[in-house]
């Protein structure tokens, strides 16, 4: 693939009264919605003019040096596609030195450096501005941090030395392992400022202006930007081993990244700069001609490729205007989407559950959820109060009938979707759009009977709504063009992404998620020892395994699901005497206080509810893992013969987003072609 070669465009800005600051801007010419990404003619562009810099500074013709991007983007970082191509490992070491020896320039720039972050700054990108002296950011960025290890990779241009000598380790981990680790969570600029990341939070509407007066300041004397004081080595070095089993605990070394940025943070402890340099380049030659990265980048490119142009979408120009909402129900899943819609789409919503009890707890929940955003700084508080203004409750019918969509989000039984999808009927406009929040059941069915079922479409959203990036957008049988139109856009205006699935029975991830789950249960059924059962899947590093993923549905609700999909799917979908009998006493599958969650060990006790048919025998790990993928294998091919999904790659895209699969592994797909699993 052809480099879009990101230029270094110089330019003198006199500073005040103080001299001429030259102003480096990153710009690839592509507009401002295309990153700027640094492959290796645009990092020898870069190179080059910092070395031009050198020489002026010490010249004297200049008091500072300071790297911008354009419009919406700083820089993202290395430039992926280049890096994917790269088989041989003297070509992947020239990647990493390229970088070292780019910014090396900056570090050691004979005057002040300043980076003026006012857009995405991802990977190599916030890297760069590591490595300048200063740095600025505008209030309105939204993108910066370290991905690598959720790439397959590691900061590999100086990142695992300069954050932690900046912030110190504890926050360093955060930023370079954990926030990875959990989706691949980002940064706006304040909360990089919170952390010690950038020095100033400027307004974006002067952004350029304002950073030149407060590098002026700074230059000047005026300013002194505070600056961590630095940790101890061994202190340093004990963050580090603590962090090191808690990722050990959850991926069980599925994927080499994250093991190795521990281990550079923990030679970063020692403060030799040479050390870690040269620790970087064997680090990111290694894992560039890894398999794990070839895979991640395929990962990558559907999550922000394919997600951003949904296949099977109808025309967007088709969609209605939604200028409110109504939700019918206020439990925990309504609530979640009732700030959803607030907060992202600004339009007012209303939840009507059947009493003011439950109407009050779901409204309740909104205000609760609002101020904890406030008291945590994620948003203002004249932005909070806007949006809980925004969330009214009811009990009456009537009061939703303004809505242009409502979402009904009860009991995952069908008849009484059918029974709340009737009422509806009796008091809202033809044109308003029915969506139901359903994880698994018939869309179509739901609308049967109604006067106008071509309005009625599936909005999937996961739990929890806030954190989950993934809705799959349901067509019905009478579905028209005009609903579903709507329905993607709702879903784009909420900043997630869609993947159009047809009304199949538990759709794409519940769908294979429940196969999983069975797969599991009718092992245990067979034999298999709980111990043995629980670190089967350990090889994937999913994000929990099955039993946490039992316990966190609810074993209730998981065993529903599974009888739904019986129902309508046959026998891949066996019963589990083991599992309806835990329900039936209200067992818990692992061991937790107030909450499950993905560490919460497994209750081995759990082994006395199965056997079931444990004169079949039981398997060991590698053999689960294996009837799981062959299992998984099987299913997919059904759900492509049956058109579940245009295409192979919305399955793996529905999967990467909506169950956490490990971007390490790539796509289902291609992992269950590479494990050579077999559907027959």
């Amino acid at each position: 693939m052809t480099e879009r070669i990101t230029h270094a465009l110089v330019r003198d800005v006199q500073l005040e009264d103080l001299g001429v600051l030259a102003l480096i801007t990153l710009d690839n010419g592509a507009g401002p919605r295309k990153p700027n990404t640094l492959g290796p003619q645009g990092l020898d562009e870069l190179r080059a003019a910092l070395t031009v810099l050198t020489q002026r500074a010490r010249d004297g013709e200049i008091v500072a040096v300071a790297v911008t991007g354009k419009q919406f983007h700083f820089a993202a970082g290395a430039d992926l596609h280049g890096a994917a191509g790269v088989t041989d490992r003297a070509s992947a070491r020239a990647i990493a030195e390229a970088g070292h020896e780019t910014f090396a320039r900056l570090l050691d720039m004979p005057v002040p450096t300043f980076a003026f972050i006012g857009g995405v700054a991802l990977g190599g990108g916030l890297e760069l501005a590591l490595s300048c002296h200063y740095r600025t950011t505008s209030a309105a960025v939204r993108g910066i941090g370290l991905p690598e290890v959720f790439l397959g990779l590691v900061p590999g241009w100086g990142g695992t030395f300069l954050l932690p000598q900046l912030i110190g380790m504890e926050r360093a981990l955060r930023v370079i392992v954990e926030n990875p680790l959990r989706q691949n969570t980002q940064l706006t600029g304040p909360d990089a400022e919170r952390l010690g990341i950038v020095d100033a939070v400027l307004e974006p509407a002067d952004f350029l202006s304002e950073s030149l007066r407060w590098a002026a300041q700074v230059i000047r004397g005026d300013l002194v930007p505070e600056r961590y004081p630095g940790d101890e080595p061994e202190s340093a070095r004990a963050l580090v081993s603590s962090a090191r089993i808690e990722v050990e605990a959850r991926l069980h070394g599925a994927a080499p990244s994250p093991g190795r940025a521990l281990d550079l943070l923990s030679l970063a402890a020692d403060g030799d700069r040479h050390a870690s340099v040269e620790a970087e380049n064997e680090a990111l030659t290694d894992l560039i001609t890894s398999p794990e990265f070839e895979a991640s980048v395929y990962a990558f490119d559907l999550t922000t490729r394919r997600a951003k142009n949904p296949v099977g979408a109808p025309d967007a120009d088709l969609a209605r205007p939604v200028r409110s909402i109504g939700i019918a129900g206020a439990g925990l899943m309504a609530s979640q989407l009732a700030l959803l819609f607030a907060r992202r789409m600004q339009v007012p919503v209303v939840m009507r559950d059947l009493d003011d009890v439950r109407a009050d707890r779901g409204l309740q929940f909104v205000a609760d959820e609002v101020q904890k955003l406030v008291t945590k700084g994620r948003l203002a508080a004249a932005e909070g109060n806007r949006i809980r203004s925004l969330v009214t409750s009811t009990t009456e019918l009537a009061d939703l009938a303004g809505a242009d969509l409502v979402i009904e989000a009860v009991f995952e039984e069908l008849e009484v979707k059918r029974h709340v999808f009737a009422e509806l009927e009796t008091v809202l406009s033809p044109e308003t759009i029915l969506a139901t929040n359903t994880s698994a059941l018939s869309v179509s069915a739901m609308a049967a009977g109604l006067q106008h079922p071509e309005r009625v479409v599936g909005l999937h959203f996961f739990n929890p709504v806030a954190q989950m990036p993934l809705v799959e957008v349901v067509r019905a049988d009478r579905t028209d063009d005009s609903a579903y139109a709507t329905a993607f856009a709702v879903a784009a205006a909420c900043r997630k992404s869609a993947v159009a699935v047809a009304d199949a029975p538990g759709f794409v991830v519940n769908r294979l998620l429940v196969r999983l789950l069975a797969e599991v249960l009718g092992s245990l059924e067979d034999g298999t020892e709980v111990t043995t059962a629980d670190r089967a899947l350990w090889p994937l590093g999913l994000p929990m395994g099955p039993f946490q993923l039992l316990q966190l549905v609810g074993p209730a609700v998981a065993g529903h699901v599974l009888d739904t999909l019986r129902e309508n799917l046959g026998s891949r979908y066996p019963t589990s005497p083991g599992l309806q009998a835990m329900i039936a006493d209200g067992a818990r599958f692992v061991e937790f206080e107030s909450r499950p969650t993905a560490a919460s060990p497994v209750d081995i006790s759990i082994a006395r509810y199965f056997g079931s048919r444990s004169e079949r025998g039981g398997q060991d790990e590698a053999g689960l893992l294996r009837r799981v993928r062959d299992a998984l294998a099987e299913e997919v091919d059904h759900m492509l013969a049956d058109g579940v999904v245009a295409e192979a790659a919305d399955i793996d895209l529905a999967m990467l987003l909506g169950a956490g699969w490990p971007f390490h592994l790539g796509g289902i797909t291609p992992y269950l072609r590479r494990t050579a699993a077999s559907s027959t």
